[in-house]
């Protein structure tokens, strides 16, 4: 394909023209390509905004949470504005990439990746990356991207540590052929006992990211996984085999695609607090709720949430019926004044 690209997209994408391992054919295969992020923390965000900025042609941001000042530290995408603002993050997100590049088409969903929805949200994406923060998520990915031959790029941070790993469904092993299971609760340190170097995340997702290019542009990503200690200067690469036994991509078995797998009630990673999902989708009334809860005292409702304290926590409902809790670590409590204050 030796057609020239529109003279403003020359200028935008001159370096990647003048790539060898891209080029003019490459750079449309990115212009024509629609990617899922999952997740739009400190991994999903960088990785939003660099897949906006190499001009892949359609991003779906997906992410359940809003803008809070702790973020800043790592989470580059986000400012002051977005904190005080209360904006979920998708939506803060779509909003900054907008204006970095016009010609990206970018869907924000403010709601949970789940099992319930996963396959739906993928249903038309070339490539789907893993910006979030917990393993369920991962394994209803991997099983959501295998049953559909859907290749999708897996990283996490930790401390000072991260991982990366290309997963192409019929080629090369999967996500449970590295971890059969997901660790127990309290099996493996997270953000929320050990931090985050504000660097490790970004330097991930450029990894990722880059990942994502050469799969989208035809080319082969790398091998097995990458493990990087930041602190400490350390890179591996080590590849491994599909299991011949992997109950995903051998056995083709999706048990984190039931939905009686996905928690209805979890601890956030690194806060005090506890998402609480409806046991249906739907979609709540901001307006409504927030005149029938005048009595409990200020409630604050900018069209994407509702927030409003009780009981020493403060509760914020979003449009999708899910329920943050913050200001206690344990289900039992956040149900309990869920039950009271909403009927949920």
């Amino acid at each position: 394909m030796n057609e020239r690209l529109p003279e403003p997209m020359q200028e935008r994408y001159s370096r990647h023209l003048r790539l060898a391992e891209l080029g003019s054919e490459g750079q449309r295969k990115l212009l024509a390509a629609r990617v899922l992020v999952v997740g739009c923390g400190a991994l999903g965000a960088m990785l939003a905004s660099l897949l906006a900025r190499s001009g892949v042609g359609a991003l779906r941001i997906v992410d359940r949470d809003f803008v809070e000042s702790s973020n800043l530290q790592r989470q580059a995408l986000f400012d002051e504005d977005d904190v005080a603002q209360r904006l979920p993050k998708a939506e803060a997100a779509r909003r900054k990439l907008a204006r970095v590049n016009s010609d990206v088409s970018i869907e924000a969903l403010v709601t949970d990746a789940d099992a319930r929805n996963i396959e739906t949200l993928m249903r038309d994406v070339d490539l789907v990356l893993d910006g979030t923060d917990n393993a369920e998520t991962r394994y209803v990915v991997n099983d959501a991207c295998v049953k559909h031959r859907v290749p999708w790029v897996y990283g996490g941070v930790v401390g000072t540590r991260g991982l990366l790993m290309s997963v192409l469904p019929g080629s090369g092993p999967c996500l449970r052929c590295l971890y059969p299971q997901p660790p127990a609760p309290g099996e493996l340190p997270t953000c929320d006992t050990l931090g985050v170097l504000s660097t490790a995340p970004a330097t991930i997702a450029a990894l990722q990211a880059t990942e994502a290019l050469k799969i989208l542009a035809g080319a082969a990503p790398a091998r097995g996984i990458i493990s990087i200690d930041f602190w400490q200067s350390e890179f591996q690469r080590i590849e491994f085999a599909a299991d011949p036994h992997c109950p995903t991509c051998v056995r083709r078995e999706y048990p984190f695609l039931d939905a009686r797998r996905t928690s209805t009630a979890f601890r956030l990673c690194g806060r005090d607090a506890i998402q609480i999902s409806p046991m249906r989708a739907g979609s709540v009334d901001l307006d409504r709720l927030a005149r029938a809860l005048t009595g409990v005292g200020p409630v604050l409702n900018n069209g994407f949430l509702l927030e409003f304290a009780i009981e020493g926590c403060q509760l914020f409902v979003f449009r999708d019926g899910r329920v943050l809790v913050k200001g206690t670590s344990a289900p039992a409590v956040a149900n309990g004044i869920v039950s009271r204050y909403l009927g949920g």
